[in-house]
């Protein structure tokens, strides 16, 4: 549902995009080989949404050399800061760009990435 707000910004400025359901728990050698491919497949940015430990955007940074963002997804329990952190505090060389919680950093990340995307063309 949050993740939603980022497509449709996508969508409506006619942006290509792939969605994945990855965890970088459960599944961590999906998400190595979909970050390793990512350049090869002619993405430019990764954006990552992810909840309470939420290391997915670390840890597609520390498989590419590509721009990531992180969405960090809103919880029950700690209303998302738990995500926030997990998402913004990376060590030294794994660069993740992080959003606000929730929808709004959803649909902010997805105007980020174009405004990338404009910086090239």
């Amino acid at each position: 549902e949050t993740m939603a707000e980022t497509e449709k910004i996508l969508k409506e400025n006619k942006i290509p995009y792939e969605i994945n359901m990855l965890s970088a728990h459960r599944n961590p050698d999906e998400v190595r080989k979909y970050a390793k491919g990512a350049e090869k497949r002619g993405v430019k940015i990764l954006i990552c949404g992810a909840g309470m430990a939420a290391a997915l955007a670390g840890v597609v940074s520390s498989h590419t050399v590509l721009p990531v963002i992180g969405v960090p997804i809103e919880t029950k329990s700690l209303k998302g800061m738990d995500s926030l952190l997990s998402t913004v505090q990376m060590p030294g060389g794994v660069p993740v760009a992080c959003m606000a919680i929730g929808k709004a950093g959803a649909k902010n990340a997805a105007i980020f990435a174009i405004r990338i995307l404009k910086t090239f063309r």
